[in-house]
């Protein structure tokens, strides 16, 4: 047999009662579990980040050790709605904005 019979006798002979619903369900359905599956393995963990890191950046407070996204290590001094001032050393505070900040690391309580 060469491959033109095979696929002769593969393809459907149109005789067979099948409804159209059923076939545009099986055609669509692998799309719409790689839909969910993207949504659950992608979409929820990065709402949860987000959230994360937004819970985090709204309770930065005064002496709190942070690193912004540009790698910049420092203490917060003060905060204000959407910016935190941040001093670097003993002679040099730098103004950035709360989404900036990557890392917290909590003053300690003496």
């Amino acid at each position: 047999m060469n491959l033109l019979n095979i696929m002769l006798m593969a393809a459907p002979t149109g005789t067979q009662g099948t409804s159209g619903s059923g076939n545009l369900l099986s055609l669509f359905l692998p799309f719409i579990v790689i839909m969910v599956l993207f949504y659950i393995l992608l979409v929820i963990p990065q709402k949860r980040q987000e959230k994360k890191h937004q819970e985090m950046v709204n309770a930065l407070e005064k002496g709190d050790k942070v690193i912004t996204s540009g790698g910049i290590h420092g203490t917060v001094v003060s905060t204000k709605e959407n910016t935190v001032i941040v001093k670097v050393d003993d002679s040099t505070s730098i103004e950035f904005s709360k989404s900036a900040i990557v890392y917290v690391e909590k003053k300690q309580n003496n």
